[in-house]
């Protein structure tokens, strides 16, 4: 089981600080950040490949129900709260576990492992969150994706879907060994090449560009894997 990334969004320090004790004390998490507001774990999920949030309910700004609700392909999220009221709300939006504060280190183990356990059943495939719905997509029916700007196009053999995404976030959670860049708007799965002329791949009937400084690393990649 690789790691899981997480990080830790509350507002309170003694909170922080049970939190990080405890994320230290299992050998599977390793902490990404901790943020004291919505606002600034934003820009860490944005600029950080992170699995897994602990996050607050009741913060300044913006709720941590809203924060979540507000993601695109959020994380797997565990609420930590004072407040038993918000249980139901967090499950609704497919918390993976609603802790309610103080919790003990046994009751925070049970939690991550749940966590554990659902994105080890997920390493065949992602969450991409299209047309207000989150889509469970597996690795092998991805052919390519495309940079549209702030969002990605992932084309499969059935479906194309469109999310909001940077191209090099969600080459972060491709499996290394399938995908790959080969040009500045373009991410391929490797499985799913008919074959390459000159500087273009073709994939079913699709005609992808390999960038010049990509090309070189397309070519160990294929001999390599």
């Amino acid at each position: 089981m690789k790691k899981i990334n997480c990080i830790i969004i509350d507002d309170e320090p003694s909170s922080q600080d049970v939190l990080e004790q405890f994320v230290s004390n299992i050998d599977f998490l390793v902490l990404k950040g901790i943020c004291n507001h919505a606002v600034e774990a934003k820009e860490v999920i944005e600029n950080e490949k992170i699995d897994l949030l602990f996050l607050d309910i009741n913060m300044p700004i913006i709720s941590g129900l809203e924060f979540y609700k507000s993601l695109n392909n959020p994380p797997l999220v565990i609420f930590t709260t004072a407040y038993a009221t918000y249980a139901v709300e967090g499950f609704e939006i497919n918390a993976t576990d609603y802790l309610l504060k103080p919790f003990s280190f046994e009751r925070f183990l049970k939690a991550v492992t749940k966590a554990k356990d659902i994105l080890k059943q997920d390493e065949d495939k992602i969450i991409l969150k299209a047309d207000k719905r989150l889509h469970v997509v597996k690795f092998n029916d991805i052919l390519f994706i495309k940079s549209l700007g702030d969002y990605i196009k992932v084309y499969t053999s059935n479906n194309t879907l469109i999310t909001y995404s940077k191209l090099s976030n969600i080459l972060e959670k491709l499996p290394i060994k399938d995908f790959i860049q080969v040009h500045k708007s373009y991410i391929i799965n490797t499985n799913k090449i008919s074959f390459i002329e000159g500087n273009q791949i073709i994939i079913e009937e699709n005609k992808i560009p390999i960038g010049k400084t990509h090309k070189k690393n397309l070519i160990n990649h294929l001999n390599n894997y």
